[in-house]
């Protein structure tokens, strides 16, 4: 007779798996045992967070979907002007009466609504949303992502074809990123998302010392112009497409920065990177690619900045040997999605830069690590 060691052990979906699962995981996975430990008065407050916790995994695509009504109709910046009624709101927005009672009812238990005296309004976090740069055109470019990622199984075996790279087509070096109208699409998102990226980045990296910035892959030039805005000594290099120049020529002259910044048309993975910079800022670039080439191009970077210059990277990472839900549970599917890069934690973002020839590699606190973790290094220090 075979002992369940050689035999394996039969899991609760009936698939027989390999032995090594812990006897923990065993019995918690036992139905006899959960049932038991429902009722169990030092378990069974446990057992129902822990059942919480998953019943919110399974519910998160329809949070998101009441999230992403309430930005497409508008709902949030309707009741910013002032409260409304179930019917008011079904009527301006053209859905059934009973249809919008489920969505408010859903924005409510989500905390982003609030009803009072059969009047609906905003909480402070729904009104967060109207406030935070970018976030509204976010949530609505989402659609993409949801779709493409409509069949799970076939999209983490590989066998789908997303949509989601045909929305950044830069990221492959196509003809599309020279289109005037496709560059400004996704650089309007880009530089949008880049206003809050700016602002952590400032707060944990100090450019005090640094003469000269080039931003590399800067879109329209957003990271810059909240640089230059902050310090006023800084001289600025953006280098990106040629594409979205023009994007950057109006960013700037707006801005009243043309005379600190020089826009240098390019591509990092066809073009020599322009020297004269002390500083070379990577923001939100090295998780739309793949490692050879991220590899290219730190190596690239290396050789423009002079000795003693430094690098910045600055973008969400994955947690590395311990996952969180941002980097490993959101952007490392979004980068999946876009068919190139991938949420890298900081050590291998370390390892990469290393491998470039850099030192004095630095992770600094993040303060929100999912708009973005900064990391620094020097080369020949």
């Amino acid at each position: 007779m075979m002992r369940e060691a050689d035999a394996g052990h039969v899991a609760p979906s009936g698939r027989r798996t390999r032995a090594g699962a812990g006897w923990l995981t065993r019995l918690v996975a036992s139905r006899k045992f959960q049932k038991w430990a429902a009722g169990f008065p030092l378990t069974k407050g446990r057992v129902g967070r822990e059942g919480a916790a998953v019943f919110d995994i399974l519910a998160g695509f329809c949070h998101s979907q009441i999230l992403s009504a309430l930005v497409e109709m508008d709902i949030l910046a309707q009741l910013f002007e002032r409260q409304g009624t179930v019917a008011e709101l079904a009527s301006e927005n053209r859905v059934p009466p009973e249809r919008m009672a489920v969505l408010l009812r859903g924005g409510e238990a989500l905390g982003l609504l609030k009803l009072r005296r059969g009047r609906y309004g905003l909480t402070a976090r729904g009104a967060s949303i109207l406030g935070v740069p970018g976030l509204q055109s976010m949530i609505r470019h989402h659609d993409i992502l949801y779709s493409d990622l409509a069949d799970s199984t076939a999209f983490f075996r590989g066998e789908t074809d997303p949509d989601l790279a045909r929305f950044w087509p830069y990221v492959f070096g196509a003809a599309e990123a020279e289109d005037p109208k496709t560059a400004q699409t996704y650089s309007r998102l880009m530089a949008e998302s880049q206003v809050l990226v700016a602002e952590d980045t400032l707060r944990a990296v100090a450019f005090r010392d640094v003469k000269h910035l080039m931003d590399v892959g800067g879109g329209t030039g957003a990271f810059l112009e909240a640089v230059g805005q902050a310090h006023q000594h800084l001289a600025m290099t953006l280098f990106d497409l040629p594409a979205v120049v023009p994007g950057a020529t109006e960013r700037f002259g707006a801005a009243k920065l043309s005379d600190r910044v020089r826009i240098a048309p390019g591509s990092f993975r066809d073009d020599s990177l322009p020297t004269g910079a002390d500083m070379i800022s990577l923001v939100r670039v090295l998780y739309d690619h793949a490692d050879e080439t991220v590899a290219a191009l730190l190596s690239a970077a290396y050789a423009a900045l002079p000795d003693g210059g430094r690098i910045l990277i600055s973008e969400p990472m994955s947690g590395g040997d311990t996952p969180e839900r941002a980097g490993d549970a959101y952007f490392a599917l979004y980068t999946l999605a876009m068919g190139t890069g991938r949420a890298r934690s900081a050590a291998q973002i370390t390892a990469l830069l290393q491998a470039a020839g850099f030192e004095a590699v630095t992770t600094h606190r993040a303060l929100r690590p999912f708009i973005t973790t900064a990391i620094t290094a020097v080369k020949n220090k």
